[in-house]
């Protein structure tokens, strides 16, 4: 099984260690991975984890990921109580960071089709920078074409 989809990179940086990943059949996102004490981690549920992106989207001020602990690649095959945990996660972080505006995304099913670069289900949680002098609007991409 494919873990990571190198055609939808973003960086050399990022690309490298998705080869590295990989290499070792490491799903990043999880355990034992999702759950070593050195990965920077906001937040861990029963269900969900919640980290920073490691390679944030450009233009954004806030970029973390909800990760789910079940590696699923459609968000829709967890259980009922992760997907009731999800809302609680989302909440903590609006509060935590007292937000009055952000963008959630989710790309499920094949990397080869949806933009997404690791076989593993999990959402992103996006605040732009609209203070920035050079404002960029946040772009998630969505689909691809293998």
């Amino acid at each position: 099984m494919t873990l990571y989809y190198l055609g939808n990179h973003r960086s050399a940086d990022q690309l490298a260690e998705m080869r590295r990943l990989e290499a070792e059949g490491t799903c990043i996102f999880c355990p034992p991975a999702l759950d070593d004490p050195a990965e920077a981690v906001l937040r861990r549920g029963d269900h969900w984890v919640i980290r920073p992106n490691a390679y944030p989207y450009r233009g954004t001020r806030l970029h973390l990921l909800l990760v789910p602990r079940a590696h699923v690649t459609d968000l829709l095959d967890l259980g009922s109580d992760a997907l009731a945990e999800f809302w609680e996660a989302a909440r903590w972080v609006r509060d935590t960071y007292r937000l009055e505006f952000y963008g959630l995304g989710a790309r499920c099913g094949d990397c080869a089709y949806t933009g997404g670069t690791i076989a593993h289900a999990h959402v992103h949680f996006i605040v732009g920078d609209v203070e920035a002098d050079d404002h960029t609007p946040v772009r998630l991409k969505l689909s691809s074409r293998p």
